[in-house]
């Protein structure tokens, strides 16, 4: 009797693989199929694996979805997710199916910090505290909290300091939304009331904050999205309550948006999600 939990795929496996691989971008009416294949290595239950995450790429599926994408048989599917999500690489939504999981987001955050996402969105960074005279933040993600990887002062007496380096939570402030608004929320606490400003915020297409994570601090924060309209990170500028009350946030919130389309633009990305 073959063990339920074995490594090599049976030839079936290989067949529903093989022919997978090559159709699965076809199968989903939202996606062009990919003039090539992704590679295959010798290493199958790695390529499998790669497989799976592909499938989830662009939004949660369905495990029948998963296996309708890569062709592999039921069984493999259910062992590559059960290890993936065991890793940290899924985790699945109640009554929605499985997405990319929050390691994933640890992996990417470290990742951006070699990579000149810094650099190149600093003078985005410049331009927009001298538009809005207000300081200026740039965070990325980094599993459940947000991290602050780059920042300009604007120089007014009274004004928000943000070091680089600082680690601050996801569920209070702009800059939190935004990343619980694009993407995972699995072991955050969001309530009602959350989940209605995150819906506010995805309908916008920015968020705002007064007061959340300090008293007399406000917040306007904006989404920057990578390819494939995965989020990358979040721009932000904050300052005095007096002076980002709610409707000042939201004559400063086109200013916050451009300079998210700014650092887009230098990174050489032009799509954004529907």
């Amino acid at each position: 009797m073959t063990s339920p939990h074995r490594d090599r795929p049976d030839a079936e496996d290989r067949i529903r693989f093989a022919h997978g691989v090559r159709a699965r971008a076809a199968v989903e009416a939202r996606r062009p199929a990919a003039p090539n294949p992704p590679p295959e290595t010798p290493v199958g239950v790695l390529d499998r694996s790669i497989a799976v995450l592909e499938a989830v790429e662009h939004g949660h599926r369905s495990f029948t979805a998963i296996v309708g994408a890569t062709g592999l048989s039921r069984s493999t599917a259910h062992r590559l997710i059960t290890a993936l999500e065991a890793h940290g690489f899924l985790f699945h939504v109640g009554g929605l199916g499985y997405a990319l999981g929050p390691r994933l987001l640890g992996l990417a955050a470290t990742a951006m910090r070699d990579l000149p996402l810094r650099d190149l969105a600093r003078p985005a960074l410049e331009l927009l505290a001298e538009v809005t005279g207000e300081s200026a933040q740039l965070y990325v993600r980094d599993v459940n909290v947000r991290v602050c990887v780059d920042a300009v002062e604007y120089d007014q007496e009274l004004r928000t300091i943000v070091p680089v380096g600082a680690t601050l939570p996801l569920t209070q402030g702009s800059a939190g939304k935004i990343f619980l608004a694009w993407g995972p929320t699995g072991g955050i606490d969001v309530d009602a009331h959350l989940a209605q400003m995150l819906h506010t915020t995805r309908r916008r297409g920015w968020a705002d904050s007064h007061g959340e994570r300090e008293p007399g601090v406000a917040s306007v924060s904006a989404p920057v999205f990578g390819p494939g309209g995965t989020l990358l990170a979040a721009v932000s500028i904050s300052g005095p309550t007096s002076r980002l009350a709610p409707l000042r946030a939201k004559e400063r919130a086109p200013a916050v948006v451009a300079a998210a389309r700014q650092i887009e633009q230098a990174m050489g990305l032009t799509h954004r999600p529907g």
